[in-house]
């Protein structure tokens, strides 16, 4: 049997075989443009997911700061950045710079709150609180700044001591950004007396004191501080220890009583523009010696174990 061809079958086979190429091209084409068209709709969807997130409700968390900075209502200090509780002519003045969503501020609160409280009531020490946002910076999420905006609207109320106590109190984990969303910050506003207004919640939707804020933690990673909490006692740094000691409510109040031997308790109230300025207080934007410049990392000392014995400042100036 001959092992040739016919012409005809010859022709026959070469005819499929350009149709079969015709038809993969075809097929090719209409894949690539399939996949051209996904690509296409993908970058499309991660614009629109890009514009929502760019406009997301300030109860989303919302980076809201701009316009000039407006100070709550009695703050004092430089650039009015000063959150002053107590009598402004106590002989002692402690220094207090915090992050709402600081791991660390919550333990030194807890376990310090009733020991300021009292030395505070004693006229002892007036408490210069500050505000600072580096976990939103370290962590991502706005909760530091709608948290830290909110307590200058509760300035604003006469009533930034509790709220302050009831944020720290009610304090979520750190990963955890809850205090972005200012329908929690309203919430917890019900559990302080005459708080929940619809003043506050003005404040506290629209951002009034958020350039306010950003304008004090500025002013913090400036400072060349470790890490929040920043405690300091007539300037000299006190947290987590002071000479040696660590901090407790036993060795706080030590410390108060002896920075003040010989020297009367403070009457005058926070607002009184009469009164003296505390003789020993040192300017609140004063860096304790050896603290890490903005930016850096904290270098915390050796603590004890217990709730008496906060930990060290966790929360390096530094996003």
């Amino acid at each position: 049997m001959s092992d040739k061809i016919p012409e005809g079958n010859r022709s026959a086979r070469e005819r499929l075989a350009r149709q079969r190429e015709q038809e993969k091209g075809r097929e090719k084409r209409r894949r690539t443009l399939i996949v051209a068209s996904a690509v296409v709709g993908v970058l499309a969807l991660a614009a629109v997911v890009g514009l929502i997130a760019a406009n997301v409700s300030k109860d989303g968390g919302e980076d809201t700061a701009s316009g000039p900075a407006i100070a709550p209502s009695g703050a004092s200090g430089e650039d009015a950045l000063t959150l002053p509780v107590g009598a402004a002519d106590a002989p002692s003045t402690l220094t207090i710079w915090e992050d709402f969503r600081c791991p660390v501020c919550a333990q030194f609160e807890n376990a310090l709150r009733d020991t300021v409280s009292e030395l505070v009531n004693d006229g002892q020490v007036r408490v210069e609180y500050h505000l600072a946002t580096i976990i939103d910076g370290n962590l991502g999420g706005s909760g530091s700044l709608r948290a830290a905006n909110a307590a200058a609207c509760a300035q604003d109320a006469g009533k930034f001591a509790p709220y302050h106590d009831v944020l720290f109190s009610n304090q979520p984990t750190e990963p955890d950004d809850a205090y972005g969303k200012n329908s929690r910050l309203i919430e917890l506003a019900g559990k302080v007396q005459g708080l929940d207004t619809p003043e506050f919640r003005s404040c506290v939707e629209d951002g009034d004191h958020d350039s306010w804020v950003k304008k004090s933690d500025t002013a913090f990673r400036k400072g060349g501080f470790q890490g929040t909490p920043t405690v300091l006692l007539n300037g000299e740094s006190v947290f987590p220890s002071k000479d040696g000691e660590q901090i407790s409510p036993a060795a706080l109040k030590k410390w108060v009583l002896a920075a003040n031997k010989g020297k009367k308790p403070g009457t005058a109230a926070p607002s009184d523009p009469d009164a003296p300025a505390p003789s020993s207080a040192a300017s609140s934007s004063a860096s304790p010696e050896g603290s890490a410049t903005a930016g850096g990392s904290a270098t915390p000392s050796p603590q004890g174990d217990g709730p008496a014995d906060p930990a060290a400042p966790s929360s390096a100036a530094g996003s």
